[in-house]
């Protein structure tokens, strides 16, 4: 192998790479820098403040929420706030038993182990899981068949960390085995501007009071949708506006890349002008209205149709999917006459006769 790929030289470029890499981590680091979820940063407080007074590691904790409102981020807090290792994998990352094992028996004491997308994990995972966490032993089957034995190894103190974004998936005993279960609100537009703000200044933004309104305004609540449209922001205001973002630069640069005054984004709008204009406000059923804008049912029930109900865009009933009067006004379209149910029964009823 070549010497200066075992030691390479720190050219200027690569320095360049690197700072660029740093600039672009957007993660606070403490609690005191996270902005948001008060009473959750309260309890945070509280409960790794006790476990560091007894030199111990906190209880397990389970965080649960829609993606994008800090989960990973509050599972890096806790490993910096206790000073130790985070070491980190995902459900569907865990096959079989023994990849579990095999982490666990690495770690150190006192280490956190975050785990996202908990609620994936497969049951034989799940069951050794439970000694890990509660007693901090591992029950491990040596063999097959009559000659299999069972063979318990202790492991290192932990703490468990886990991310869901489906809690009912998670089964009651695992979820029973968290010292704290918490939910992550979506945060308010007060909350995304300071969130907008201070990633502006990491990666270098001009950016005053009104732009980053603007911004936080349109992210439905969410600081990863935030950062996300502030950088492309950033990219408009680098073509087209000199770099600086304003009221006015945000406002242009959120319109060309198709988001609106509400957060909504081009899928979110065909989905109502697919029910407003093809199928007259509705009611329609889930799959003809995910047929009509191209898109798989799982994603438009899971994805776009939360926010659009939040927004009181959109309606679920028995019946199918109904678009409410503020969808009508959104889209700068007049509500169509529903049929009177008695006149189309009168109907029938001639036509009968």
């Amino acid at each position: 192998m070549r010497d200066e790929l075992l030691t390479p030289d720190e050219s200027d470029e690569d320095n360049d790479i690197s700072n660029d890499m740093s600039l672009h981590d957007l993660r606070p680091g403490s609690l005191s820098d996270f902005v948001g979820q008060a009473e959750l940063k309260q309890h945070l407080e509280i409960i790794l403040g006790a476990a560091q007074k007894r030199g111990k590691p906190s209880d397990h904790l389970l965080f649960a929420g829609p993606p994008g409102l800090g989960k990973t981020t509050l599972a890096n807090i806790v490993a910096e706030e206790m000073g130790v290792m985070l070491h980190s994998t995902s459900g569907p990352a865990l096959d079989r038993a023994g990849d579990l094992a095999a982490i666990l028996t690495k770690l150190e004491p006192g280490d956190v182990l975050f785990i996202d997308e908990i609620h994936r994990l497969s049951k034989a995972v799940e069951e050794v899981l439970y000694p890990a966490m509660e007693d901090f032993q591992l029950d491990i089957v040596l063999g097959k068949g009559p000659a299999a034995r069972s063979v318990r190894l202790p492991v290192a103190p932990f703490t468990l960390v886990a991310a869901t974004t489906r809690t009912g998936l998670i089964t009651g005993p695992l979820r029973d085995r968290f010292g704290l279960v918490a939910r992550l609100d979506y945060y308010t537009a007060t909350d995304l501007e300071k969130i907008v703000s201070r990633s502006a200044n990491i990666i270098n933004i001009q950016i005053d009071e009104a732009g980053s309104s603007e911004i936080a305004r349109r992210s439905r609540g969410t600081p990863r949708i935030a950062n996300r449209l502030l950088r492309r922001v950033r990219d408009f205001a680098e073509m087209k506006a000199k770099g600086i973002v304003d009221q006015s630069t945000a406002n242009e640069g959120l319109k060309v890349f198709g988001i609106d005054t509400k957060g909504l984004d081009k899928v979110d709008r065909s989905i109502l002008n697919a029910l407003c204009k093809q199928f007259n406000g509705g009611p329609v059923g889930l799959s003809t209205l995910a047929i009509s804008v191209s898109e798989p049912t799982e994603t438009v029930e899971d994805v776009y149709e939360p926010f659009l109900i939040q927004q009181g865009l959109l309606m679920r009933t028995p019946r199918g999917r109904v678009a409410t009067d503020t969808a009508w006004e959104h889209l700068n379209l007049k509500p169509r006459p529903q049929p009177d149910a008695r006149n189309s029964k009168n109907l029938f009823s001639s036509l009968e006769e």
